[in-house]
């Protein structure tokens, strides 16, 4: 039998990319964050893995390291963020924004993995005409690594949300990798993604008071016969007013003029489009509502969004769960690019 690749999570969060990998075949041995309701739910999913809690901006990569005796590590995975990158093209590695980027890049300097897969936002490969995407390359092509890098779309890949995200893929000793392919020749919409699970405020553990309505929602469920995560949440009858004026897909421009500028943000009071991928899941914010009942979508409905199934059990208090899932990568756009990966290692 084969040695599963064995995988380094940085900045693991809730653990969506490490859930993919594991589902593409790989051995996911530690899932380093700052978080710690983050790495419950991610110890919680990945009972294999070590969850470290740790800050990377602050220690040390090769005391931790150290530490936890981490060796014998195949690939790294993670999103550090970028924010100390200078549009202007010119910044300083030792930058103080830009130490959690500064750490990863040490990690693999150490380790020496056979690859990685750094995550981020799309605006990074256009941020400085183009600069901060080169200067990226040209850090991990000093360490040896030989860079692919694109933007990939969730909803390509089977995931019911229009999320884009930005990948560098590095080897040590390949550059011929490719991105996956997209995957499906049917988009997955948001009706498909979330209309078996009911308006009811739902104990953590009950059975699941509708049926199966597509594929998506099979594959979701995995066999499983209990539903968590899915308790409502409760507006003012204001709020629940407002809402019901808007339809399906709509927004603010959709409310009677005095009604336009309650809330002074552009995407105030939009609806989920039912015969649409989602837009981009975010961490809690409370102007996105359910495509058809006057709310929030619940943390289960968020997660299936972002393509984590069912038996993906979310710790912490509502609003860290919100949190959590919005910051994860959708696992089945993880796992794809974990399955591209896997022919290269």
């Amino acid at each position: 039998m084969n040695k599963k690749s064995t995988v380094l999570d940085l900045f693991s969060g809730c653990g969506g990319l490490s859930y993919g990998f594991e589902k593409a075949g790989f051995e996911v041995k530690y899932g380093i964050d700052n978080w710690a309701d983050a790495l419950k739910t991610f110890k919680y999913n990945h009972k294999n893995s070590l969850a470290i809690q740790a800050d990377l901006g602050v220690i040390n990569a090769k005391e931790l390291i150290e530490e936890y005796k981490i060796n014998d590590i195949d690939f790294i995975i993670g999103g550090p963020p970028c924010q100390g990158f200078s549009i202007a093209g010119h910044r300083n590695i030792n930058d103080e924004r830009n130490l959690l980027y500064k750490s990863y890049l040490d990690f693999i300097a150490i380790l020496k993995p056979s690859g990685f897969l750094l995550e981020n936002v799309p605006n990074i490969m256009s941020m400085g005409k183009g600069s901060v995407k080169e200067n990226i390359i040209e850090d991990f092509t000093k360490i040896g690594y030989k860079i692919k890098s694109k933007i990939l779309l969730a909803s390509e890949y089977g995931v019911p949300q229009n999320r884009r995200r930005a990948f560098f893929v590095g080897f040590k000793n390949n550059d011929d990798y490719e991105f996956p392919e997209q995957i499906i020749n049917e988009i997955v919409n948001t009706k498909d993604a979330i209309s078996d699970l009911p308006d009811l405020d739902l104990e953590d553990g009950s059975k699941y008071p509708l049926k199966i309505k597509s594929q998506y929602q099979q594959k979701m469920r995995n066999g499983i016969k209990s539903l968590h995560n899915h308790q409502l949440t409760n507006h003012t009858p204001k709020t629940v007013k407002i809402i019901s004026l808007v339809p399906d897909g709509g927004n603010y421009k959709n409310l009677p003029e005095h009604l336009k500028d309650t809330r002074k943000v552009n995407i105030a009071w939009t609806r989920l489009n039912s015969l649409k991928p989602s837009f981009t899941i975010d961490t809690g914010h409370r102007h996105h509502f359910h495509y058809e009942f006057n709310r929030v979508p619940t943390v289960r409905e968020s997660a299936r969004i972002q393509s984590f199934p069912d038996d993906f059990i979310f710790l912490g208090s509502k609003t860290s769960q919100y949190k959590q899932v919005g910051n994860a990568v959708p696992p089945m756009l993880a796992e794809e690019l974990a399955k591209s990966i896997k022919k290269y290692l």
